[in-house]
């Protein structure tokens, strides 16, 4: 067994060590298991919403698009930028509705303001439909970073399978709070390793930054400016808008919300969060100092350029630490995702068809429905797929079909009703299913387009059909407004 191995194996075993370690002292209820008892404060909410931008997508992806796509990688801090400071105004609203009315997870808020069951359920599908993507995103980079790191000691499959039996465990048994303190180790680590990175390649292997970039320039200048079709400045702009205001909708960066102790808590970690998207900066300049030291990889392969790039340079010690920090990159997201798939499934389904259903039966519920959603994951990872970003624009087009309906509850002028905003989220996802079946664009059906507007992302476009929907149907049927009402039963939520 390498060093590498051995360190990798022992943040793993640390990782599990702490969050099962986080159960201890708490009186496990759906509320507690899901949201914390909403007691987090500014530094745990910084970390679980910090571990929504540093996943594997990030140190893999953000390197790798960095690598073979060049410029286009900067949507990624534009549009977390972007949703930090529109979550300043939006965002402590949710939580304080959510406070009042005892709500715990997504589905629980649109049935809660729609006072609906059944837009409760089609929220808790979609939600689930958007994270698998996104869990495979993690199970499959745990799978690259663990068999790069230990130098093929142990096979991917065999990693991911590994990470997902481990996160599936400590979620199991303490909930919301595991991910909270497995995310304090995580995030020291990567902030340790994406600044180390990022500088030390650059100036070991070209004495800089800016030569380093001028080395981009001179072999291949088109990787540091937008392409003039395809990845343009249209599908930039689209992506970008689309992306910042689908963060805050993702199931698990909404729960994390939910766990706040208070709306300064959340406004707080708005202003500080854009200052530490700033380090994915360092994870572009590895990606870019690649295209020169370790050209050739194509495709997906090109997800690897960190890893590759970091065996070739460094003893494997350090590759380990690296190792380490891409394993908890995984474990930190995927735990928060399973969650928040979990209890949206329990309460809009589960509670519906069993009403009287006890704390204790819905937390063997959501915990069945984890280990349900890992086996899922799995099975998709290990049958492979598309490049890491990929999956995750095509997890932000699904769960951006819910902005209409939560952006328009957030007024007090009841614009939209049920009807419309269920018929908008069903024409959404239908295009955004189809175009990412059958592969169409604008020009499909329109040869003759221009590139400005073929270029602008499918979700956009979905989203702005979506809209359109949810407003005329609104109108058709506007007898039925939104912001139903809400009545506590024992402290849980209860549509009437």
């Amino acid at each position: 067994m390498n060093i590498a191995l051995i360190i990798i194996f022992a943040a793993l075993i640390l990782a599990l060590f702490l969050g099962i370690q986080a159960r201890k002292g708490k009186d496990m209820d759906m509320e507690q298991f899901a949201v914390g008892g909403r007691g987090f404060g500014t530094l745990f909410v910084f970390l679980l919403i910090a571990g929504e931008i540093y996943t594997t997508f990030t140190f893999l992806g953000g390197s790798g698009w960095a690598y073979s796509k060049g410029a286009a990688a900067y949507y990624v801090p534009a549009y977390i930028f972007l949703a930090y400071v529109l979550s300043y105004w939006f965002v402590p609203k949710i939580w304080r509705y959510s406070k009042e009315n005892s709500i715990i997870s997504q589905p629980d808020y649109f049935a809660s303001k729609f006072n609906s069951k059944a837009m409760g359920m089609i929220v808790a599908v979609l939600g689930s439909l958007a994270l698998v993507p996104y869990i495979v995103i993690q199970l499959k980079g745990l799978g690259i970073i663990v068999s790069e790191a230990s130098y093929g000691a142990i096979p991917p499959v065999a990693a991911s399978v590994i990470g997902a039996i481990v996160v599936t465990t400590y979620v199991m048994i303490s909930g919301i709070h595991g991910s909270a303190w497995t995310a304090i180790i995580k995030d020291f680590l990567i902030i340790v390793v994406v600044i180390f990175l990022g500088l030390y390649i650059p100036f070991h292997y070209f004495g800089g930054i800016k030569p380093m970039f001028e080395s981009v320039q001179s072999i291949k200048p088109e990787m540091l400016t937008l392409a003039d079709q395809g990845l343009s400045q249209s599908w930039f702009i689209s992506t970008v808008l689309l992306n910042a205001i689908g963060f805050y909708l993702l199931p698990q960066t909404f729960m994390v919300v939910l766990t706040s102790n208070g709306e300064k808590t959340l406004r707080k970690n708005a202003i500080v969060l854009p200052l530490y998207t700033l380090l994915l900066l360092f994870i572009f300049f590895i990606g870019f100092s690649a295209i020169i030291q370790i050209p050739g990889l194509q495709g997906a392969d090109g997800d690897l350029s960190l890893l590759r790039l970091s065996v070739e340079t460094f003893d494997p010690w350090i590759i380990g630490i690296i190792g380490a920090a891409g394993l908890l990159t995984a474990l930190v997201p995927a735990s928060v995702m399973l969650m928040a798939a979990s209890v949206g499934l329990t309460n809009s389904f589960y509670k519906v068809l069993v009403p009287k259903a006890s704390d204790k039966q819905l937390l063997v519920v959501s915990r069945i429905i984890i280990i349900s959603l890992s086996i899922i994951a799995l099975i998709i990872t290990i049958k492979g797929g598309n490049a890491l970003a990929i999956l995750n624009i095509m997890s932000y087009s699904l769960i951006v079909q819910l902005a209409p309906g939560l952006f328009f509850t957030l007024s007090n002028n009841h614009w939209i009703n049920k009807n419309g905003a269920i018929a908008g989220i069903i024409i959404g996802v239908l295009v955004v299913a189809y175009v990412t079946i059958s592969g169409v664009k604008l020009s499909t059906f329109w040869p003759n387009v221009p590139h400005v507007i073929n270029d602008i992302s499918t979700g956009a476009i979905a989203l702005m059909l979506n809209l359109c929907v949810t407003i005329l149907v609104s109108f058709i049927t506007k007898g039925e407004a939104v912001s139903g009402k809400f009545k506590k039963i024992k402290g849980a939520s209860k549509v009437s």
